[in-house]
């Protein structure tokens, strides 16, 4: 078996794995794609529009980017891009970046970005009648966002990859929530699938950049640590935890 066929086999694994465990697509779903341009939510689209052939149930597919206002936008680029290879896009220009890191929001504009291009595609999943919003968070991901919430907001816990939220009304998922980084990163360069570079000016200066770089250094010293870390967020020992309340 090549490197190719053996990589993308890896990966359609894990996906169908994440999607049955965590029952993300279910007959007639209308599923809303949010893509930022990068590695992880292409290689979301291209799995999804290829699992939509050969999966047991029907499902739509809407692609939507929501472009936060920075210059050097990549938004036609990838209109043309997805149109060119997929059939159909939505984009939303908003200012959602530009005013997230104003002189009146300073300390933290990743928040507010965030935010804001989430709650604009939740009503946008509710205009086009998805009940489904995909989005490319990957393993690494959500180990990451664990060691954020316990280093910088005093709490253990991370994104699931399905959460659902107005009573059921709206589930995010994330099929690629069992996938490694690096076998996207691999996945990207063997199958050619384009990155549209993030222009935001706090690209490289986050919180998360900063507990990956952390986390590299403890994966350096042992290969078993990043399974272990991911395995013990479905392994709680409550019995072990601090209880202030007993």
């Amino acid at each position: 078996m090549g490197v190719k066929t053996s990589l993308k086999k890896r990966v359609d694994h894990f996906v169908g794995k994440a999607i049955h465990d965590w029952n993300m697509i279910l007959e007639n779903d209308r599923v809303l794609v949010g893509l930022s341009g990068g590695k992880d939510s292409q290689t979301l689209l291209k799995i999804l529009f290829a699992l939509q052939k050969k999966a047991p149930v029907k499902f739509e597919i809407l692609p939507v980017h929501i472009d936060a206002g920075f210059k050097g936008s990549f938004a036609k680029e990838l209109e043309t891009y997805i149109k060119n290879n997929y059939g159909r896009i939505q984009i939303e220009y908003k200012e959602y970046g530009v005013l997230a890191h104003s002189q009146e929001n300073r300390e933290n504009p990743c928040f507010l970005c965030s935010q804001l291009r989430r709650k604009r595609l939740f009503e946008i999943a509710k205009e086009l009648g998805c009940k489904k919003i995909a989005l490319g968070h990957n393993k690494d991901d959500l180990i990451e966002t664990l060691f954020i919430n316990m280093c910088y907001s005093g709490k253990i816990g991370t994104m699931k990859p399905r959460q659902s939220f107005f009573k059921g009304a709206l589930d995010i998922i994330r099929p690629l929530a069992y996938v490694e980084k690096q076998d996207i990163i691999r996945f990207c360069q063997l199958f050619e699938v384009p990155e549209f570079k993030n222009n935001c000016p706090s690209a490289d200066r986050t919180k998360r950049s900063e507990i990956r770089n952390l986390l590299e250094t403890l994966y350096k010293c042992n290969k078993h640590i990043k399974g272990n870390i991911f395995r013990s967020m479905s392994n709680i020992a409550t019995d072990y935890l601090l209880d202030i309340k007993k």
